[in-house]
């Protein structure tokens, strides 16, 4: 086990592996989101099996997105991938003609060393659709950061404020030249007149959601220039030097890194707008590199907690423990410590503690105001020794995968499925409460069972 500190903080890793849903599953949201997509997963008949049950989608349903499944004869070699490929990539031209299809490789994919990102743009030249690759495999990913391949890969894709403009000077010379979206041309110039920095936010919401951070912002004075991703693929935001970027997830470090690597973005580093607090200091944060003074945030924050007095009498001095897997646990932690529960450990997949840091000073922040020490984080957690610690520890609840799910409820603990969190609405300030019901949920079962006399069923 290897053990390192960074200022009061302590982490800890432990075995490396990955116990998590598959990151495949990011298919199922982003489709939704993406409106004029389609994905195509390369993988084995497992994937399907998994895509098909754990999404819940009938066939007759017809998603956006299908899989190329590999078969024996894939998998030796004796068929050509490129022709494979090129006759399912016609046949969803033909049948959904989708702005943009997204290539989603699989484990067996890395094993096998398909050369996805050659035969892309080959490919991409000769339907005439942007072809996007982004590896979602179970070997190198946890569950959320599907997600976080699939929007850095789709960054490389964002117009440029520099190259439209070109494209509009060219424009005047030749008229008939094929340009980008209007759109895009008339946003590139707003930009380069405006006096004020442009705001990219990065991550994948629903739209009521994505329309309440707008507004939070907007209130302040401060407007959303795009989102990445947009919910058309011909709308991506406008990225380059003076553009500024902000995460609304923590899963999202590759995202962030490809925006400031690759396309010269500033990025915000803060909180996440998960919770009354961290919503706040998200909005906070922002106003403060764009040279606002908030208004009305403490009092709008206040307001919230008010609401949900009737929640957190119910998990207020109850204690938790975070198994990990869905990358959301420093933030969840932190505002149910804000809520007033005692949280024992966060088991985290993966943690990138630059992307993060933002998130766990306010981690350490609300310990210090809730004088409560602070919670053991350990990387990578081994669930054996998980388990011996829970039965240690006892917690009122578990935040857990749902592999792990029935067997610990037979055993007498409380457990809560930690893929609800990455389904649910819970980010912004009047999504609060959305979190505070799923985590009491178990809780007000288990108090209805005590009422009934009856002992306590597994899920």
């Amino acid at each position: 086990m290897n053990l390192h500190s960074t200022e009061n903080l302590i982490f800890e890793c432990e075995t490396g592996n990955y116990h998590t849903f598959c990151p495949i599953s990011c298919v199922s949201w982003l489709y939704q989101k993406i409106e004029d997509s389609f994905f195509l997963v390369i993988g084995t008949k497992t994937c399907g099996y998994f895509l098909q049950n754990a999404l819940g989608v009938m066939i007759f349903a017809e998603p956006r997105y299908a899989m190329a499944e590999l078969e024996e004869s894939d998998i030796s070699a004796q068929l050509n991938d490129y022709k494979e490929l090129k006759r399912l990539c016609l046949q969803i031209k033909q049948d959904r003609n989708p702005s943009v299809i997204v290539w989603i490789g699989t484990c067996t994919t890395e094993i096998i060393k398909m050369d996805l990102e050659g035969m892309a743009p080959r490919l991409e030249a000769e339907i005439g659709i942007p072809i996007i690759v982004a590896r979602a495999n179970g070997l190198d990913y946890a569950f959320t950061q599907g997600e976080d391949t699939v929007l850095a890969a789709m960054a490389q894709r964002c117009p440029s404020i520099t190259s439209l403009l070109n494209k509009k000077q060219i424009a005047n010379v030749l008229p008939n030249l094929m340009l980008s979206s209007l759109k895009h041309q008339k946003m590139a110039r707003e930009l380069s007149k405006s006096e004020h920095p442009s705001l990219v936010l990065f991550g994948s919401l629903p739209g009521t959601i994505v329309t309440q951070l707008n507004l939070e912002l907007q209130s302040q004075g401060i407007s959303v220039s795009g989102w990445l991703p947009s919910q058309s693929y011909n709308d991506l935001p406008i990225l380059g030097e003076n553009v500024y970027v902000c995460g609304i997830n923590p899963f999202l470090s590759r995202t962030a890194t490809t925006l400031m690597r690759r396309r010269k973005c500033k990025l915000i580093s803060a909180p996440f707008p998960i919770g009354p607090d961290g919503t706040r200091a998200w909005v906070e944060k922002i106003c403060s590199v764009f040279g606002v003074v908030p208004q009305g945030l403490e009092q709008r924050e206040m307001k919230i907690w008010e609401t949900l007095e009737d929640y957190l009498s119910l998990i207020r001095g109850k204690s938790i423990f975070f198994m990990g897997d869905n990358l959301l646990e420093i933030s969840l932690a932190r505002f149910l410590i804000r809520c007033g529960m005692i949280v024992y450990e966060i088991g985290i997949p993966y943690m990138d503690k630059r992307f993060q840091s933002a998130e766990l000073e306010l981690l350490k922040k609300t310990c210090q105001q809730m004088n409560v020490p602070l919670p053991r984080i350990v990387e990578k957690p081994d669930n054996y020794y998980q388990i011996q610690r829970i039965k240690e520890l006892q917690p009122d609840i578990t935040i857990t995968g749902m592999a792990h799910a029935n067997p610990l409820e037979a055993r007498g603990i409380t457990t809560k499925w930690s893929v609800e969190f990455t389904f649910a609405q819970i980010h912004g300030f009047s999504n609060s409460r959305e979190i505070l019901e799923l985590i009491t949920r178990p809780l007000r079962r288990n108090q209805n069972f005590d009422t009934l006399g009856l002992s306590k069923m597994v899920k």
